[in-house]
């Protein structure tokens, strides 16, 4: 295979060159296209926008998913386990993430504890045609959320095909057709997931029973050039159970190893269900105007049923003969749930575009939305020490007195709430020269109100880019803003299962520099950006990272602030090919009451990630790409119900390889070579995917145990999955 060696002095861009003028644009009168980089589909004026290619997501191997198996390789994003989707960036948690599809907001389930609880990203990569990610300091027309937003674009086919895949983890089936004269197109992909054989990887004695399937459809009908009609349906369910069994952990430290032994009874029940339709109307008058009218309505329902009884030991060994030395504690624990949720949205958004000229755009939208939210919570543990519950009660168990038995928490609630969001935004775009430089501005505004707080935001963004007129392809970059964390039902839910409805909006001020850097290297293009940034944030809802959920305390009480800087190599490592190096720094800390500063539980610290994709140069058709993932670990902060400032533990950093090889039999340049039945297929691959490639066990959250005698919280350490082989066939049908 060809390699490439990068010399290290590539990776921090030369920002200053002794530089020649290449054109005098003093004397230019015509309206003249300024270009920044190279057009692709899904027009974005966002200059913060980084565009993933659809391709690569479906080649990456990753279990999560392709969109989001491929985001996280990008140096901004940040996640501590393969099993979900979600992701965390520069410093926010998974609450924070915008994601459109066809500029329509989509929601994720709520409820969700674990990530192996999630099944499948609502995103299909077969139905994808462009993927548009900002880290920050996006543009007004996106909400308000403070760390990112992803806009994906669905493909319309241009003709009948048949695609499909199966591997030994689920499948999926995909169908479109366009019809003669091309004014109807259609779209539609079922999905099916059941990663019991992955889980079945981790240490413990568990039978999992996961299942999840979705559907999907795209519809448009082009009545006229100028006026088009669309529909995107989506449904899913996933069915989660699980009934543990026993579970051993090894941990401590190499002279004081520690070992748990944990025996449970009882089951986890989960259900979720989630359906959404949108109806979209473009009108395109003119190449100046343009006009489109989204309706759109979301359920979702979620069911979270837990019943399970564990008993545990808690001992420490002999670091030479392995022999048990010292037993800490012995006792259980009976964790319970009964929680439902009911969440309805519908409502609809206008949005207009207005372009004078090929390098001027004006942009206006208004969005009406109702909600109806229903939450019932039952959840309660009980933890018992030695045959006393904790927290005990009375100062000396051995003096007999009788106490009253007290739950570790009890949370209840019974909230139901139909409240209105109303928002609006404008945003005024223009490229233009100054001098010989090309610059770029976007500037805007977006206000919010939402009813049930009766709180108005005003969120006002700029974006400013410059690409002076020298020898060196260099791209600068300055954009920020003031941007909400507008609440909704995560937020308002305080830690003891009531809505609070004085909640305000977290608030982040952002600045963001960044230089783009484009240079041929061994006659092959390269990209080097580099970004750096400074959050400084107010009216902090604190919180605590339980696996993938986050659980706020329902209060404004804590002010914070973030910074970093990011660096990404891309290029054809590989001629014909993109790969890319990621490396990135970032710190995050908030202040609770005035304590003081500690790291936040995203404080991501170094991380380094790499996508490579090569092939066989004598056969083209053995491919290979891996993802490299290497991040320090997560502070995982506090136990619920705890002070964050007396427990901070910071879990072990998270590595990981996951291989994918592939052998393509048919493809579209060899297809007239197939005879007889095969020549039925446009395409044919069959994959080895390799999850996980050195078993690295890594951390994804502590569980912690309580020793009644010394009163000592011990984290023990909950591992993610082992090495995985999966088989995987793809296929396209003529």
């Amino acid at each position: 295979m060809k390699k490439l060696v990068l010399p290290l002095s590539l990776m921090v861009p030369v920002l200053v060159f002794s530089q020649t003028k290449k054109r005098d644009t003093a004397k230019v009168t015509d309206i003249e296209e300024v270009v920044f980089q190279k057009k692709v589909t899904g027009q974005t004026t966002d200059i913060t926008t980084v565009k993933i290619s659809a391709k690569d997501a479906q080649n990456v191997a990753s279990i999560s998913g392709g969109i989001e198996g491929i985001i996280k390789t990008l140096p901004s994003v940040n996640s501590n386990t393969e099993l979900s989707s979600q992701y965390m960036v520069r410093g926010g948690n998974y609450d924070e993430n915008l994601i459109y599809i066809n500029d329509i907001e989509i929601y994720r389930p709520f409820l969700i504890r674990n990530s192996q609880q999630e099944g499948l990203s609502i995103i299909n990569p077969d139905m994808v045609s462009t993927v548009n990610f900002s880290a920050g300091g996006f543009e007004p027309r996106y909400g308000d959320k403070m760390s990112s937003a992803l806009n994906i674009y669905y493909r319309e086919p241009e003709k009948f095909e048949v695609s499909g895949e199966g591997s030994l983890i689920g499948g999926r089936l995909t169908t479109g057709f366009a019809s003669e004269n091309k004014k109807l197109t259609a779209i539609f992909s079922g999905r099916y997931r059941n990663t019991n054989l992955v889980l079945n990887t981790l240490n413990e004695d568990t039978d999992f029973n996961p299942k999840y399937y979705d559907f999907q459809s795209y519809i448009n009908y082009h009545l006229s050039p100028k006026f088009t009609m669309s529909f995107i349906g989506y449904y899913s369910k996933n069915d989660y159970e699980m009934i543990p069994k026993e579970r051993s952990v090894d941990f401590g430290s190499l002279q004081r190893p520690i070992n748990v032994t944990v025996n449970y009874a009882g089951r986890e029940d989960d259900k979720y269900k989630n359906m959404m339709g949108t109806f979209s109307m473009n009108y395109k008058p003119s190449e100046k105007w343009r006009f489109t009218l989204d309706s759109f309505a979301y359920q979702n329902r979620e069911r979270e049923y837990y019943s399970i009884a564990s008993a545990y030991i808690l001992q420490t060994f002999d670091p030479i003969t392995g022999n048990p030395v010292t037993s800490y504690d012995a006792g259980g624990q009976i964790e319970s749930a009964r929680n439902d949720l009911f969440v309805r949205t519908y409502g609809t958004q206008f949005r207009t575009r207005f372009s004078p000229n090929v390098n001027t755009d004006i942009e206006v939208g208004f969005k009406y939305e109702k909600e109806n939210l229903k939450d019932l919570t039952n959840e309660w543990k009980l933890v018992d020490s030695a045959g006393y519950s904790t927290p005990i009660p009375v100062d000396d168990p051995r003096l007999g007195n009788i106490s009253d038995l007290k739950l570790f928490y009890s949370i209840a609630g019974n909230n139901h709430i139909q409240p209105t969001r109303l928002s609006a935004y404008a945003q005024y775009s223009q490229k233009f020269f100054w001098g010989a430089s090309k610059v770029f501005v976007n500037a805007g505004a977006r206000v919010a109100h939402w009813s049930f707080n009766n709180e108005t935001i005003f969120s006002p963004r700029a974006q400013f880019a410059i690409k002076p007129d020298w020898d060196t392809d260099m791209l600068f970059r300055l954009s920020g803003g003031i941007y909400y964390q507008a609440p909704f039902y995560k937020e308002i839910k305080d830690l003891e299962g009531n809505f609070n409805s004085n909640i305000k909006s977290q608030r982040s001020i952002q600045v963001i520099m960044a230089n783009d850097y484009e240079f041929q290297m061994y006659d092959r293009p390269f990209k080097l950006t580099t970004e750096a940034y400074y959050k400084k944030m107010d009216n902090l809802i604190p919180y605590y990272m339980d696996n993938v959920r986050i659980r706020y305390t329902g209060k404004n009480n804590a002010t914070g602030y973030a910074y970093g800087i990011d660096t990404r190599l891309f290029g054809e490592f590989v001629p014909g090919v993109d790969s890319w190096l990621s490396a990135s720094y970032a710190r995050v800390f908030e202040n609770i009451n005035g304590q003081g500063d500690i790291p936040r539980p995203t404080d991501q610290r170094f991380r380094f990630a790499m996508f490579y994709q090569d092939y066989m140069p004598k056969f083209p058709s053995m491919r290979v790409n891996l993802t490299l993932v290497y991040a320090m670990g997560l502070p995982t902060g506090a136990p619920v119900f705890t002070n964050p400032y007396t427990y901070q533990k910071t879990l072990p950093s998270y590595k990981r390889v996951d291989i994918g090889l592939s052998k393509v039999f048919i493809d579209p340049k060899s297809k007239d070579k197939a005879y007889g039945f095969w020549g039925n297929f446009e395409e044919l691959t069959l994959g080895v995917q390799v999850f996980n490639a050195f078993n690295i066990r890594n951390t994804v959250s502590n569980q912690w145990i309580t020793d009644a005698t010394t009163s000592l919280m011990y984290p023990v350490p909950v591992r993610l999955t082992g090495r995985f082989f999966n088989v995987k066939l793809e296929f396209r049908i003529k």
